[in-house]
């Protein structure tokens, strides 16, 4: 008894091993921790980058004025490059509203005359961004989904 008594007592006074012990209670913790850090401002740099390229294709697009098919698939190709995206992860579409509807339609003719018709283009993007703690089962990808619709211009329907 009195054995186990001096043992305990010497273990509770003896601060040798605690360093060693807090660091390996601390130290995965501090690395998933890190880990962590690090997917997530790699998927807000991605975010960034998409938000930063349909700035820049709103841009082109105001300056040459998309009317035709050519021109947006030429935006298209712009943001293909900027951004890395396959093309069928790029949408870039001519849309209209009729006077101040909620609903933007893909032709004119959905317009009747008289009618304030802007003409738009619609642009979105769509990425996956896999983090790195799917592949041990947590989580799962995350979407990643940029769009705008830029007002090219306004005339009324004759």
């Amino acid at each position: 008894m009195m054995l186990a008594r001096d043992l305990l007592r010497r273990l509770a006074t003896d601060a040798s091993g605690t360093m060693i012990i807090e660091t390996a209670i601390i130290a995965p913790v501090l690395v998933l921790l890190s880990l962590g850090a690090y997917q997530v401002s790699n998927l807000v740099a991605r975010q960034s980058e998409l938000q930063s390229a349909i700035g820049m294709a709103e841009a082109v697009a105001l300056a040459s004025s998309i009317d035709t098919a050519d021109k947006r698939t030429t935006l298209k190709n712009i943001i293909t490059a900027s951004t890395g995206l396959a093309a069928d992860k790029i949408t870039v579409a001519e849309r209209f509203r009729c006077n101040s509807s909620a609903t933007l339609v893909t032709a004119t003719s959905y317009c009747t005359v008289g009618d304030k018709v802007s003409r738009y283009v619609d642009i979105t993007l769509v990425d996956t961004y896999e983090p790195i703690w799917t592949e041990f089962g947590i989580g799962s990808d995350i979407d990643l989904n940029v769009g705008r619709q830029i007002l090219l211009e306004q005339k009324t329907k004759l």
